[in-house]
């Protein structure tokens, strides 16, 4: 009896999964990722999480079609590139895609691009920025000189019998089928949900493979249904169509498709009843999600896999789980495998299972205001050594704006740097810590802060931080290769007392052996390596000597390579 119950005790203490996170960052103004590696039985998993606020305002939580049409397919980090003029994106894939195109919804800024899978769950984002996760059917209609027929899909192909609705956005001809009839319908605007669209028919064609002119519409009938659009609306009638989302879904202005539903009421679900088989939902691989918290903030969510000893997956239930975890009242899978990724302004976070795959769509969290990067140095040290002696500071407009750039330091220190009427783009400058007069600015914490007032009167401030602090100066290796029987003479000076801390790391940060780790007065400190970590001497490679100093201005690091010869 007490051996199993310390069995049970050591498998609830394994499946609690330890995590280790690295310290989070800031990607854009309000929005932030963290990367962890959760240890569990069956291995490592390596999750990465993006936090931001109630997609209301200056953000939006979006859908966003590969080569912006339903037929269209593109890496989410190509997408994000190029959306970049127009927002500052992190995101994450979309729905599960078959025949080249998203299996279910998608709603973009008010319009409705593809319809409902009802089988699966659908998500909703209304202006109040409340996400919604149901299974949604698709409800539409076509009327021409009768009554109101039914109208089964939008931009998907037509079931035998159906009626579809295509447009532009399904970027390509018509599906081929023997028995199709189509109406060219022109001029037809993009449909918007639960509203009335008409369209006159200027042809009537048949079989399918027909290209969907700019501005038009084409509605495309099946078998009998082809009949009644031959019959109800010739050459010269008015048609008017009409796509409903129902219910929960009638206020959306943003959707997409995906499934299966993770958490409902703050309660991860474990059996849904979609239209998924278990060997899409039990075994361990790359996964994503969405979700959202009680006071409306979103996570995007992906568990890398497929990757023995660097990252496991998980089940779809562990998924789930790890949306509870993180706060979620609510929350959706999006596709899984090989097609999970996240990235942000075009840049992968995560390591997808094999190369990066083209998707159908993602869903991107757009940010429209300023936008400041991370400076290219958070220390500037302007002592001469030519190291850090300036950073590159920036900030990304999207819309036409007023700005105010500065640098805001000790004791009300501030450096104006760019002021004024400003058109879209990327605006970059040089920072060396200096005043006019070529002497050091006062040391210690600075801000990067830039704040912006749009041409729709939407005000937004970006923040980075980044220090002044010229203490260490002219780290020296000598030599700069230990071999077998030597040793390197490293040193560095010090231009004000502060804890002064020499380190051999590896390549990836991890601390192989401390040297000094003591106070130290202004001057040179030196110490010899011979090339052992304890009483072993390193593998030969690369190796990283890390000189640090701190004190009340801050903390500053110098880091040189040294080489352990064979």
């Amino acid at each position: 009896m007490v051996r199993s119950l310390l069995t049970a005790c050591l498998c609830a203490a394994a499946l609690a999964a330890p995590v280790a996170a690295q310290q989070e960052r800031t990607l854009m103004p309000g929005v932030t990722y963290e990367r962890s590696v959760e240890y569990t039985l069956h291995g490592p998993v390596v999750v990465h999480v993006v936090e931001g606020p109630r997609p209301t305002g200056l953000y939006a939580l979006r859908p966003v079609l590969g080569r912006s049409t339903v037929l269209g397919k593109e890496r989410l980090t190509a997408m994000e590139k190029r959306l970049a003029p127009s927002a500052t994106t992190v995101g994450v894939n979309g729905d599960v895609f078959t025949g080249g195109f998203p299996n279910g919804l998608v709603v973009q800024a008010g319009f409705f691009r593809t319809s409902p899978l009802g089988t699966r769950s659908s998500l909703g984002v209304d202006a109040a920025g409340t996400l919604t996760v149901a299974r949604l059917p698709f409800v539409g209609d076509w009327r021409g000189t009768g009554q109101r027929r039914a109208l089964n899909d939008l931009n998907q192909p037509a079931p035998a019998g159906g009626t579809s609705l295509f447009t532009p956005t399904w970027g390509g001809p018509t599906p081929v089928a023997a028995d199709a009839v189509e109406l060219v319908l022109a001029p037809f605007p993009e449909p918007r949900p639960n509203q009335d669209v008409k369209g006159r028919v200027t042809r009537v064609l048949r079989g399918g493979n027909h290209a969907i002119p700019p501005g038009a519409a084409i509605l495309f009938g099946r078998g009998n249904a082809g009949t009644r659009l031959s019959t109800e609306a010739p050459v010269g009638t008015d048609v008017t169509v009409r796509a409903i989302l129902p219910g929960p879904f009638a206020g959306a202005i943003d959707g997409i498709g995906g499934g299966p539903i993770l958490v409902r009421n703050k309660k991860p679900v474990f059996r849904a009843n979609e239209a998924f088989q278990p060997s899409w939902l039990i075994p361990r691989m790359a996964r994503t999600a969405v979700g959202q918290r009680a006071d409306g903030r979103i996570l995007l969510v992906t568990a890398d896999g497929g990757r023995p000893g660097y990252s496991s997956g998980m089940t779809n239930f562990e998924l789930a789980q790890e949306l509870v975890r993180l706060g979620a009242v609510t929350g959706m899978a999006l596709d899984a495998g090989a097609s999970s990724a996240v990235a942000f302004e075009g840049d992968l976070l995560n390591r997808p299972t094999g190369a990066e795959r083209q998707i159908a769509d993602a869903l991107l969290l757009m940010y429209f205001g300023v936008h400041a990067p991370p400076p290219s140095d958070d220390v500037v040290s302007p002592n001469g050594d030519g190291v850090a002696e300036h950073a590159i500071v920036s900030y990304k407009l999207v819309r036409p704006s007023t700005v105010v750039a500065e640098l805001l330091g000790p004791g009300s220190a501030r450096v104006p740097v760019d002021s004024g009427s400003k058109q879209p783009g990327s605006y970059k400058f040089t920072w060396t810590g200096l005043d006019g007069n070529g002497r050091v600015l006062p040391e210690g914490h600075w801000s990067w802060h830039v704040a912006a007032k749009d041409d729709l009167a939407r005000t937004s401030e970006a923040d980075r931080p980044l220090s002044l602090n010229v203490t260490l100066k002219a780290l020296t290796l000598e030599p700069a290769v230990v071999q077998r029987r030597g040793s390197v003479r490293i040193g560095v000076d010090l231009l004000r007392p502060a804890k002064a801390t020499i380190r051999i790391e590896t390549r990836g940060g991890a601390v192989l052996r401390t040297l000094v780790n003591r106070q130290a007065n202004t001057g040179h400190v030196a110490v010899a390596w011979d090339g052992r970590v304890g009483s072993r001497r390193v593998a030969a490679g690369t190796y990283v000597v890390r000189a640090s100093a701190t004190n009340a201005v801050g903390t500053v690091d110098l880091i040189r390579s040294v080489q352990a010869a064979r």
